[in-house]
């Protein structure tokens, strides 16, 4: 079906499992990004570019996370957060409200 931004048919980036993409709002994972393990896109959240989302890590509320940019482990990013670049956001790490988290990691 079509809803937000995508058209019926388009493809989306890589899940493992259906339970890794929310049925509900308009979460959607483009291109190339993944999303696996228990983590969760949901709400209005993106995954986009290179990005991965894995572990027990959750993207909602109208996050988005792009670029080469990874969360993981038990992090949660959510409100109207963007994290991009070659960044990763793990551990137990909440990334919230109107958050821009952008770099490389050295």
């Amino acid at each position: 079906i079509s809803f937000g931004l995508i058209i019926a048919g388009e493809k989306g980036g890589w899940i493992e499992k259906e339970e890794n993409l929310s049925q509900y709002g308009n979460a959607w994972v483009f291109g190339n990004a993944e999303v696996y393990d228990n983590a969760c896109v949901r709400d209005n959240a993106c995954v986009r570019g290179n990005a991965c989302v894995r572990g027990n890590s959750e993207v909602y509320d109208n996050a988005c996370v792009r670029g080469n940019a990874c969360v993981r482990g038990n992090a949660c990013v959510r409100g109207n957060s963007e994290i991009s670049g070659n960044i990763e956001i793990s551990g137990d790490a909440e990334i919230s409200g109107n958050a821009w988290v952008s770099g490389k990691l050295h």
